[in-house]
C-alpha cells in the first residue's frame, strides 16, 4: 500500500489531537525507513518510489477545531489534509447520519467548509447526515469526498448514502471509496469480496468509473472495546445496543488486510473493466482529487 488516510481523530478534542499528531511526528523518525508523512500528491509518488508508505492525516469528526475556525489553518499546517464534517453525531458544523434530525450545516459549518476550501483540505462526507452531506457539496468551492461509504439503494443502511448524494458528488468532481466495512453489508461479517465487488460495481454502473474508488474502512486488530467506544454518543455515553463484531477482528473474506489489495484488481479484470478503469478505482481517482483540492 503506497499511501493510507490515517484517522488521527473520531471523538477527540484539540489537545488530544494534537497528542496524537506529537506521537506520529516521533514515529516518522523512529520508522522512518517505513512509513513517511503526506502533506502532496507529490510525497505519495516518493513514497512509491521510496518502498515506504505514505500517511495522510484525516479526521472523522472536525470536533478538534472546537468553535475557532483559526485551528483549521494550525492543523493545516501540521499536515491534516482530510477533514470529515461530522462523526455520525451532531458537532457545531452539522449532523451525522445517526442524529435524530438532519437540519444540514449550521452558520459555523458553512464558515469552515469556505476556510476548508481556502487551505486546500478536502472534506469528507461518509459518516454524514443526509441534508449535511447535501449541504456540503452545494456550499463547497470545489469537489468533496465520500471517503467509505456504499449506495443507500443497493444495501439499505443509514452509513450508505443516497443516490442524489452520490450523483451530485460525482457531477461537482468528487470521487466516493465503496465502503469494505463489512457491518455496512446485508450479510455483515459473513460478506466477500465478490460481494464487495459487486457495491463497486453498482457505484461504477451509476457514476462512471472516474468517480468510484476504494474506501476499505481496515479495522484490523481492534478489540470490541474499540468498537464501543466508537458508538459511544459524543465518545462519552455508552450505545445500549451495538452491532456485533467478532473478536479478534476480522475483515471481510476475501479482502481481510492489505495483502489482499491483489484479489480487488484480479476481480475488477475478470469483470471486465478494463487496465485503465481498474487503475483508476485502485488509486488514481483518489490522486486526481487530491491534487485538486491540496493544489490551493
Amino acid at each position: 500500500v503506497t499511501a493510507v488516510n490515517a484517522t488521527i481523530a473520531i471523538w477527540d478534542d484539540y489537545e488530544s489531537t494534537l497528542k496524537t499528531i506529537t506521537r506520529y511526528l516521533k514515529w516518522f523518525d523512529e520508522f522512518e525507513e517505513l512509513i513517511r508523512p503526506v502533506k502532496t500528491v507529490d510525497d505519495i509518488l516518493s513514497a512509491k518510489l521510496e518502498n515506504r508508505t505514505g500517511i495522510i492525516f484525516g479526521w472523522q469528526n472536525a470536533a478538534p477545531i472546537g468553535n475557532d475556525l483559526s485551528r483549521l489553518r494550525l492543523f493545516h499546517e501540521l499536515g491534516v489534509r482530510i477533514i470529515q464534517i461530522t462523526y455520525n453525531e451532531r458537532n457545531l458544523l452539522g449532523n451525522g447520519c445517526y442524529e435524530r434530525v438532519d437540519d444540514g450545516l449550521s452558520r459555523f459549518g458553512l464558515a469552515a467548509v469556505k476556510e476548508m476550501n481556502r487551505l486546500g483540505i478536502l472534506m469528507d462526507l461518509s459518516h454524514v447526515g443526509d441534508r449535511t452531506t447535501m449541504d456540503t457539496i452545494e456550499n463547497s468551492d470545489g469537489p468533496v469526498a465520500i471517503t467509505h461509504a456504499n449506495a443507500r439503494s443497493q444495501i439499505d443502511h443509514p452509513r450508505n448514502k443516497t443516490d442524489e448524494a452520490i450523483r451530485l458528488l460525482a457531477e461537482r468532481g468528487g470521487v466516493i471509496g465503496a465502503n469494505a466495512f463489512p457491518m455496512f453489508f446485508e450479510r455483515g461479517f459473513d460478506t466477500d469480496l465478490e460481494e464487495y465487488l459487486d457495491a463497486i460495481d453498482y457505484l461504477v454502473q451509476m457514476v462512471g468509473p472516474d468517480h468510484v474508488a476504494i474506501g476499505t474502512d481496515f479495522c484490523m486488530e481492534q478489540p470490541r472495546s474499540f468498537f464501543e467506544w466508537l458508538f459511544m454518543s459524543q465518545g462519552k455515553i455508552p450505545a445500549t445496543d451495538i452491532p456485533y463484531t467478532p473478536e479478534p477482528y476480522q475483515h471481510l473474506r476475501g479482502f481481510a488486510d492489505p495483502s489482499d489489495w491483489v484479489k480487488v484488481a484480479e476481480g475488477l479484470l475478470n469483470r471486465n473493466y478494463s487496465e485503465s478503469d481498474t487503475k483508476k478505482v485502485l488509486g488514481e481517482n483518489w490522486l486526481s482529487l487530491f491534487a485538486q483540492v491540496w493544489s490551493k
